[in-house]
């Protein structure tokens, strides 16, 4: 098992980048990670105002995966992620959904224990996702605080143990990068972050050759999760409810107004994040209403 340490980090997903491994496929991998403030959030005197946004949304990596190449579509699994004792989180003016009616700058440290989150008197049961996992893109330049068809910071909140994550492959190797973990984030992350913490990842990476989707997909025992990140709410909802209507036409050998009545009858559209520059949108799909494996 190859391990991979938190000073080996992005601040960009490009068509191009420096290597920081290289594994075969398949292979386990250990990311170590640091939080998505890079560490500047300690103490409730840290206050967000004060960051350097040059250290901001760290991804460690990237991980060159030997045999990958475009078409391909590269599969990671969730196999754990270990919390530290204690996450933050932060608001202030301007930022998330209702920047404009918060005032000054707001700074919690959330001890965590015995797999609850505090938050004051309040104890909120622990859920580990990842925010930010993605590769290399096929021709622009996205900043790990941002997300589209390579993943990115996608900040959906089913990205946790025991997931499948599939992303579609642009360059040779993949080039797989992670971090932004958070121990707990309802639907939206609504105040711009969540509980944010630095965190050790264990995932098994592996390639499907020739086949690949349009959109980062995540697997779960329940279902499939299309995620769909655009520059606004509106397109992203109007393009993973298509992405899923056009999957069920296909799998189900259904014209696509058939398909489209089954979607409205049970597929789920969900919001993931609302306060990145590209907002994301998730498309459930049922286990029991599609056919076969995914690939």
């Amino acid at each position: 098992m190859k391990r991979l340490q938190s000073n080996n980090s992005i601040y960009a997903f490009a068509p191009s980048m420096e290597l920081a491994l290289t594994v075969s496929a398949p292979s386990t991998v250990i990311f170590e990670t640091i939080d998505a403030f890079g560490g500047q959030i300690r103490t409730l005197e840290d206050k967000l105002e004060n960051l350097d946004f040059s250290r901001v949304n760290p991804a460690t990596g990237p991980v060159f995966v030997d045999g990958a190449q475009p078409g391909d579509t590269l599969a990671i699994h969730i196999e754990k992620i270990e919390l530290p004792k204690q996450g933050a989180i932060v608001t202030g003016e301007g930022m998330g959904v209702l920047g404009d009616e918060v005032e000054g700058h707001a700074t919690k440290i959330l001890p965590i224990r015995d797999g609850y989150v505090y938050f004051d008197h309040l104890k909120l049961p622990a859920f580990p996702m990842i925010g930010v996992i993605g590769v290399a893109t096929e021709d622009q330049v996205f900043p790990t605080g941002s997300a589209h068809r390579h993943g990115g910071n996608m900040d959906t909140k089913e990205i946790a143990e025991g997931t499948t994550l599939y992303l579609p492959i642009f360059q040779p190797g993949g080039l797989l990068a992670m971090g932004d973990v958070h121990a707990v984030m309802g639907d939206g992350e609504v105040c711009v972050s969540g509980c944010e913490v630095s965190s050790r990842i264990t995932v098994a990476i592996d390639v499907i050759k020739g086949h690949q989707m349009g959109w980062p997909v995540v697997e779960r025992e329940d279902g499939l999760y299309i995620v769909v990140s655009l520059p606004t709410i509106e397109a992203a909802l109007h393009e993973a409810t298509r992405e899923a209507v056009i999957f069920l036409q296909d799998r189900r050998g259904m014209t696509f107004a058939q398909a489209a009545m089954l979607a409205s009858l049970a597929v789920d559209i969900r919001i993931s994040q609302l306060v990145d520059p590209y907002k994301t949108v998730k498309a459930f799909i049922p286990r029991e209403i599609f056919e076969g494996e995914l690939f």
